[in-house]
């Protein structure tokens, strides 16, 4: 920030007004919890991974049994991917500026993330975790009965309906925005 910017706010901002907006680094910690918990991702998928090559020994492995270890592994890079989606934009959106324009590894998002667009990408991506989940569900579909794979599709409607819902809501406040 430029002692002209840092000047500008010292003089504007009375001290309540300071302490308010002040109050968005209390995210924070918040933010550092999200990235320890990615952490534990990235050793799950390694004790994932690890199970899946230890399996492939066994003769009697199935492809289903396969299909099911490696659909977890996706699973676990999604909920990743969720959380950079939330580190990174939920920063940058409310705790302060990344300032990484120019930068070779900027994601192509960000340059355009704003709360409602946080919001979208992230029901779009908790709508790809529930596909997953509800794909291995379908697979080992013998072992479930049928109201968990009602309730499953039910509720992975719901998401996709909500997704809908978000974005269309979006949708209009963008065109309302441009027409003012």
């Amino acid at each position: 920030m430029t002692e002209d910017k840092q000047t500008f706010l010292d003089k504007k901002l009375r001290p309540l007004p300071r302490w308010i907006f002040m109050s968005r680094w209390l995210q924070a910690p918040l933010y550092i919890g999200l990235i320890v918990a990615q952490g534990v991702y990235v050793w799950q998928f390694w004790l994932e991974l690890a199970h899946l090559i230890s399996m492939m020994s066994e003769k009697n492995m199935t492809e289903t049994a396969l299909m099911l270890i490696v659909l977890g592994l996706i699973d676990v890079v999604m909920i990743s991917n969720l959380l950079v989606m939330v580190i990174v934009g939920g920063w940058e959106t409310f705790v302060s500026r990344l300032e990484l324009e120019n930068h070779p590894d900027q994601p192509e998002w960000l340059s355009h993330v704003n709360a409602g667009v946080l919001k979208v990408k992230l029901a779009t991506a908790i709508i790809g975790i529930s596909s997953i989940h509800l794909l291995k569900t379908f697979i080992n579909a013998s072992s479930h009965d049928e109201k968990t794979l009602l309730w499953q599709t039910v509720i992975h409607m719901t998401f996709v309906f909500s997704a809908l819902a978000i974005a269309y809501t979006e949708k209009l406040v963008a065109s309302a925005h441009q027409k003012h």
